[in-house]
């Protein structure tokens, strides 16, 4: 039997109409353009309208994911959706959404925080290496704005609502998922959480009187996280795929903050202007980000048929998780082969990055400080 490698073949997105600006925001809370453009990049975000659900935004962008795959609902032979805001606790938003779009198939959701969407991808891949689907649809959506203080500045200026969708199939010929790494690491866990509304402090009036029913999050702690993840993870990933850094056409990182993207990248020794960035626009949307960032680049132009990109996300949980996807057909990478002059490049590069790594970990704090030091400002 053949291997089977799991491509995506289809990509579309949904973004809500209103767009909340950081001069906005300077109306609600004490905050500027400026404090949040030097500490997070972030310009503006869209927030939900009155009839944007998490479920419509999600068949939204399936519709167009699905219109470029050049499938219909009812090839599908399951759909994950990654998101930590459902339209209810109970159902399942992917039922919700496996029925607006009138498919036949199973349909569950998949909660990892802002690293879901790369979680579920690994998992649909993992559906269609072993030969039991051909074509499964990951959904990265989150309303996140019901769940902002928009109080607390230190929160409300980060996060935005989006979704956006691909559509993996089943292929004989090499490509799609290299490699992916998944993490987590739970002593973080109240690092970045909703204090209250889950099964162990559900809601009431005291809940609402304090405001504990929305995110909270210890900044510092989230930063040094993200960036000693960020860049560790994608090495190993792009090893475990048999790539050297070097041979990665674009990263497409975690829209979390262009601060942390900015120091990754120096930590990896990669230009920045290998980073795809729409940071700006968008701001944090959890779940929805890498996807959202994915599609962006397609249409842009900035992927083309046969890339090979890496993806990296990190979050609540604390979770992260990495890919490297080679994009459309084409044959893998020459450093793939265990004797090629690529394979030989890409184990030194490693050995060199092994070494630089302990050099660089010595520098999060000062990456930290800094960090506080222009909060504070």
């Amino acid at each position: 039997m053949s291997e089977r490698y799991a491509k995506i073949t289809g990509w579309g997105k949904y973004v809500p109409a209103r767009v909340l600006t950081n001069h906005d925001l300077a109306q609600m809370v004490d905050t500027s353009d400026e404090w949040i453009v030097t500490r997070t990049g972030i310009r503006e975000r869209r927030i939900r309208t009155e009839n944007d659900t998490t479920s419509s935004m999600s068949v939204a962008a399936a519709q167009e994911a699905l219109k470029v795959a050049g499938i219909g609902p009812k090839d599908l032979d399951l759909i994950i959706v990654a998101t930590s805001s459902p339209d209810y606790l109970l159902p399942s938003v992917a039922s919700q959404v496996q029925d607006l779009l009138g498919a036949k198939c199973g349909a569950f959701s998949l909660v990892a925080g802002c690293s879901g969407w790369v979680y579920a991808l690994a998992t649909a891949s993992q559906f269609i290496a072993s030969g039991a689907y051909n074509r499964v649809l990951v959904v990265g959506v989150e309303i996140i704005s019901f769940a902002m203080d928009f109080t607390d500045r230190t929160t409300c200026v980060l996060f935005g609502d989006a979704a956006a969708a691909t559509v993996i199939e089943a292929s004989n010929e090499p490509g799609g998922l290299l490699a992916y790494e998944l993490g987590s690491d739970g002593s973080g866990a109240m690092f970045l959480y909703v204090p209250d509304g889950g099964s162990n402090h559900p809601l009431s009036q005291q809940t609402v009187d304090e405001r504990r029913q929305y995110i909270r999050m210890d900044g510092p702690e989230v930063f040094k996280f993200a960036v000693r993840t960020l860049a560790s993870s994608l090495k190993r990933t792009i090893y475990q795929a048999g790539l050297a850094p070097d041979d990665i056409d674009l990263f497409i990182p975690h829209q979390a903050n262009a601060r942390i993207i900015e120091a990754a990248a120096r930590q990896m020794r990669i230009p920045i202007g290998k980073f795809y960035m729409n940071v700006e626009r968008y701001g944090n949307t959890s779940a929805a980000s890498v996807p959202l960032a994915l599609v962006e680049a397609i249409d842009e132009g900035r992927i083309q048929e046969g890339d090979t990109i890496a993806l990296c996300a990190f979050g609540a949980g604390l979770t992260w998780a990495s890919a490297v996807v080679q994009m459309g057909t084409g044959e893998i990478s020459a450093a793939h082969s265990l004797f090629s002059a690529g394979r030989a490049r890409f184990l030194a590069r490693r050995t060199s990055d092994l070494v630089l790594d302990s050099a660089q970990s010595a520098l999060l704090p000062l990456y930290t400080f800094l960090y506080q030091r222009r909060k504070k400002k």
